[in-house]
């Protein structure tokens, strides 16, 4: 029993076509103007304690904050992320909205 061989021809591909726009055209286009960004609420963070001595896990979180030192302030977006960060090592932070 013989198998056939089926060949599969690539159908031809078409050519695309660009549409020339004349020059006056493309200049009389203007690009839409941006709106701007409606301000996001923020939330300053002010390291009061050291945390130095504490546990892996805090020190890290407080690092991730952007604290560098006792008494550094950072402002962060007010998100769900943040939020959850500032509670887990509220006891070395000051926070105000």
């Amino acid at each position: 029993m013989a198998e056939e061989k089926v060949e599969k021809k690539a159908a031809p591909k078409k050519a695309a076509v660009a549409k020339k726009v004349p020059a006056k055209a493309a200049a009389a286009k203007k690009a839409p103007a941006k709106k701007a960004a409606p301000k996001k609420a923020t939330v300053r963070v002010t390291l009061v304690k050291s945390f130095h001595g504490r546990l892996p896990r805090h020190r890290a979180t407080v690092a991730g904050l952007g604290l560098k030192r006792i008494n550094h302030t950072v402002e962060l977006e007010d998100t769900a992320c943040v939020r959850g960060m500032i509670n887990k090592v509220s006891y070395l932070l000051k926070v105000e909205d």
